[in-house]
């Protein structure tokens, strides 16, 4: 079932002008209707809708087992809402192992069943077949590059990448081809703050950082994260601009003392 998609006020073309203007681009996460409205009329520019929703929605320790289907439904979800904001959504684990056709076909799922913006894809040149026949199509796709979970078995964990000169130097290269094969933005996860900024320097695309410095061009996080809903998460790179574990859990305490005490409802509460 495809669904009617709107042209929003934040666009690829704003995105590349807040570059160049050098207005800094504020990105977070949303994975259902009633976050996303928050997060959209608080004025973010782009909403990604992210594999990490099989984190923080589903309970999995990595992002790997989400499906298609699943992100196509947290991307609906996150559509209905957003009024403003540029919203691209993850091309899950397996959807770009390869084959450009099939790449193709589930770039083009989200897209006509969500009414999303763009699609984000981990991995720099090896992922350029699949990245070029999806831009092809007419599809905006933001890149990923530096710690891609979906590589996290490869990887071997979570850590710091490129500290090395070789990776550090594979990456700026991936970044580049990215840029020329027009990919209208770049996620920068977890790599050194000064070859944030090299990159940031060298293509014309956007670049957006977590765990990557001040130097992006903007910064994204997961919105459980920065407001304390996700409490056991606690890496270097994170903000916490709120505590909503402690609020939520003292305000479930206290209704289910109320309903309890039979404080809850009072005679004001009922018909």
């Amino acid at each position: 079932m495809s669904v009617e998609s709107k042209v929003r006020p934040v666009t690829t073309a704003k995105l590349a002008e807040m570059k160049r203007s050098g207005e800094k681009i504020a990105m977070l996460t949303s994975y259902d209707y009633s976050m996303a409205r928050i997060v959209d009329a608080a004025g973010v520019d782009v909403i990604l809708v992210g594999d990490s929703a099989a984190n923080v929605m589903a309970g999995y320790t990595t992002t790997l087992p989400i499906t298609l289907d699943m992100m196509i439904y947290h991307a609906a979800s996150v559509v209905r809402a957003v009024e403003r904001a540029f919203v691209v959504v993850d091309m899950p684990f397996g959807t770009c192992s390869g084959d450009e056709q099939v790449a193709l076909a589930a770039a083009v799922r989200i897209m006509k069943e969500s009414g999303a913006d763009g699609v984000k894809i981990e991995g720099g040149e090896e992922l350029l077949p699949c990245i070029r026949k999806i831009l092809a199509a007419g599809i905006p796709v933001m890149g990923h590059l530096g710690l891609t979970p979906q590589s996290v078995h490869q990887f071997g964990g979570y850590g710091l990448r490129a500290k090395e000169e070789a990776e550090a130097e594979k990456l700026l290269r991936d970044a580049r081809l990215l840029d020329e094969a027009g990919c209208f933005g770049l996620v920068l996860e977890k790599i050194p703050a000064e070859l944030a900024a090299r990159v940031t320097q060298a293509v014309s695309m956007p670049t957006i950082g977590i765990g990557a410095g001040s130097g992006c061009d903007g910064q994204v996080l997961v919105v459980h994260d920065m407001l304390g809903i996700n409490k056991g998460f606690k890496p270097k790179f994170l903000r916490r601009y709120a505590d909503l574990f402690e609020t939520m859990t003292e305000a479930i305490g206290r209704y289910v003392a109320d309903v309890r005490a039979v404080d809850f409802p009072n005679e004001n509460e009922q018909y």
